[in-house]
């Protein structure tokens, strides 16, 4: 039998040295000059490719075993035979014209998918710029020298300690620049960085003697990103050479962020301090936000992957990551796809989920933004081509795998119970199960006075103690405004003088006839000086029934001054205690009046109380009334403040509860805590539907 003979190799391939790899065996890199295209080869493919020319697979193999300490198989020829059709690395064989063009069939897509693969990412080569390169490169080594990267951390160290000591006014200048105005500076700022930062790249490649053919932008879900093609960096054997490719353009953003944050600190303000501070925060938060992510084939990722030495790590890690999965729900024992240390195979399967649950979420708010960016129609049709491609593809293709692995995961008993497990998930999200609501709350008493300062004022005194007992009809505090008391004199002046002009005015004919306009003014200004004595009234408030005072500061003394309607403190009466709390619409419809619940305060600095919800109000509440449940201040309700007062970013309804033992010890005080009553049963994924209903029923208009 006659051995098949080898295919000839294409004779515009060049065989270029490797680096060392991390299991210190050489390698080479195939350069496909046609398309730009470099591959890693080991060194049993590089002793196979030398004695290419022997013809067949068994004198290959036999000749590698007598050359080299290796041993290789012809079915080790063979694989690689199919690894360089693959990549169209041989030379057409004469009647494989129909083979190609079936080939060339399959990778043609339809319109459709054409549209779709342009939509997702598609680049656009702008400039030739390797001879502009080459004549600049003189003056871009003073950027690359020891010398500058001195001074510039100099600078950075500098500018950093400098922006702290002004970290308000730093943190200030930020809402400052938004506005349309504001925008359209980071704008300029972006597009200048990323200029920068791909030249960057640029010319460190060129000045390790590498081409740069183009540099253009590329539209990633149609948002614009600046690219430089440095694939030449594959020809470096120095993974500390490819390292600085990859690097450079980190390095010029955060020069740029280190000169620009120097600026604005010494700069006096005007439009070039603000320029500084745009190209501060642009370069700092596109640098350490997107540009240094491994999770995508970022500058970080190709960086890290430097790092470890390995290309490709994405694929790598995937295939990685893929195995174990299948391992621990099917225990099929594949065999590992690569072999590494037991710690780093742990870290690359590691790597792998994460990368996919970052790209889940990140395509995901994606998705959601195309949709809303765009005309409704055509923007629910991106949606859905976002959703399908980077989402429901991936599932979709490990579901195949799985379908063709389907024998031999049918017969091994940990399929089985995965696929219990997965029924009791499922069955654990669909079933109803009893639930409960919890929400921080506030414990009150049910009935309280509070104290306010009507308007500003000096506090005069103090008659009742903070937390002292006071009785019905008690001063409470005595205040002093200098305004009312020139106001009260000025109006028991003037009721005087028309008393007293009333009572001449029988003398006088003239007075007589303008006797009923005098008695009006003067019933007017009685009436004003009455009001003038209630406002008095007003700053020496009384306790309406017994109870405890409790002021809002504790150090309030006589003699401080205090803003119109700043809190004074309050009587909390006694009596009955009430405890009440916000929750949003998903929550109030599982509740029902009478519902057991318990709160327990913050800190377990008070007592654990049984309380039954005894009101629910059916209408949302517009203002929250007290702000010690809003989140900023460690409560649950998202909340904005506008106009001095706190509005929940979301409907929520306002419940209260009875307190069935009354907490005698706590005679006065009001406590924060959290609260959980009991609520109807409910699937867990039931809320998730709901609100998915809810947005498709807005979204479609209905």
């Amino acid at each position: 039998m006659v051995a098949a003979a080898l295919p000839p190799l294409r004779e515009d391939l060049a065989l270029l040295p490797g680096p060392t790899q991390a299991d210190g065996h050489p390698s080479w890199t195939l350069h496909d000059a046609a398309r730009d295209l470099y591959l890693r080869i080991d060194w049993p493919s590089f002793e196979i490719l030398y004695r290419w020319s022997l013809g067949d697979a068994a004198s290959v193999a036999e000749a590698v075993c007598a050359g080299s300490p290796l041993q290789v198989e012809p079915a080790d020829v063979d694989a690689l035979v199919q690894f360089l059709d693959q990549h169209q690395l041989l030379q057409p064989a004469p009647g494989s014209a129909a083979r190609l063009a079936d080939r060339l069939a399959r990778q043609r897509s339809t319109p459709v998918q054409w549209l779709v693969h342009q939509y997702l990412f598609f680049r656009i080569p702008l400039l030739r710029p390797d001879r502009w390169l080459s004549r600049w490169l003189p003056l871009a080594e003073h950027f690359f020298s020891r010398g500058f990267a001195l001074l510039t951390a100099g600078a950075l160290v500098l500018g950093l300690g400098l922006v702290l000591k002004n970290w308000d006014r730093f943190q200030s200048a930020l809402p400052d620049h938004f506005s349309l105005q504001g925008l359209a500076a980071y704008g300029l700022a972006l597009t200048l960085v990323k200029l920068l930062h791909e030249l960057g790249h640029a010319f460190a490649a060129k000045r390790l003697g590498l081409r740069v053919p183009t540099m253009g932008v590329a539209f990633l879900v149609m948002w614009p990103m600046a690219y430089t093609d440095t694939n030449a960096a594959w020809r470096l054997t120095d993974r500390w050479q490819r390292l600085q490719v990859a690097c450079a353009g980190i390095a010029t953003e955060l020069v740029v962020a280190a000169w620009a944050t120097l600026a604005w600190a010494l700069l006096p303000d005007g439009a070039p301090r603000s320029a500084a501070f745009v190209l501060a925060s642009t370069s700092w938060i596109a640098t350490l936000a997107v540009n240094a992510s491994p999770f995508m084939r970022f500058d970080g990722y190709f960086i890290l992957s430097d790092l470890v030495d390995m290309p490709n790590l994405h694929s790598r890690s995937f295939a990685l990551g893929r195995w174990k999965l299948r391992e621990w729900l099917f225990d099929l024992g594949a065999p590992q796809p690569e072999h590494f240390g037991r710690l780093k195979t742990a870290a690359l399967i590691g790597f792998a989920w994460a990368v996919w649950v970052y790209r889940l979420a990140l395509f995901l708010g994606i998705a959601a933004l195309v949709y809303h960016f765009f005309i409704k129609a055509l923007g629910l049709v991106l949606f859905a081509i976002e959703i399908g491609w980077f989402v429901v593809t991936p599932f979709r293709n490990e579901f195949l795998a799985w379908r063709e692995r389907w024998p031999a995961i049918r017969a091994r008993r940990r399929a089985l119970f995965s696929a219990l497990g997965a029924l009791l998930l499922l069955a654990g999200l669909l079933l109803p199960w009893p639930g409960r609501v919890g929400a921080s709350a506030l414990l009150r008493p049910a009935e309280s006075q509070a104290l306010f300062a009507p308007e500003g004022a000096l506090l005069a005194g103090l008659p009742v103690a903070d937390g002292a007992a006071v009785a019905d009809g008690a001063t409470l505090v005595r205040l002093r405004s200098a305004d009312l008391g020139s106001r009260q004199q000025a109006a028991q002046a003037k009721v005087e003088r028309l008393k007293r002009a009333l009572d001449v005015s029988g003398f006088d004919p003239l007075a007589r006839s303008k006797r009923q306009s005098a008695a009006e003014e003067l019933a007017t200004a009685e009436a004003e000086w009455a009001h003038l004595r209630q406002e008095g009234v007003n700053f020496q408030p009384q306790a309406r029934g017994a109870g405890v005072l409790h002021l809002a500061d504790p150090d309030l003394a006589p003699g401080q001054w205090l803003a119109r309607h700043e809190p004074i403190g309050s009587v909390a009466r006694d009596g009955a205690w009430v405890v009440e709390t916000w929750v949003d619409e998903d929550a109030v419809k599982r509740l029902q009046l009478g519902a057991q619940a318990v709160f327990i305060s913050d800190g377990l600095a008070g007592p654990a109380l049984a309380l039954r919800l005894s009101a629910i109000d059916r209408d949302s509440t517009r203002v929250l009334p007290n702000a010690m449940l809003a989140a900023q201040q460690g409560g649950h309700i998202l909340t904005r403040e506008s106009q001095r007062q706190v509005t929940p970013e979301a409907a929520v309804y306002h419940l209260m509860f009875s307190v069935e033992d009354a907490p005698g010890a706590l005679a006065g005080h009001g406590w924060r805590g959290q609260i959980m009553v009991a609520a109807s049963a409910e699937a867990p994924a039931a809320r998730y539907a709901r609100h998915l209903m809810s947005v498709l029923w807005r979204e479609a208009g209905l």
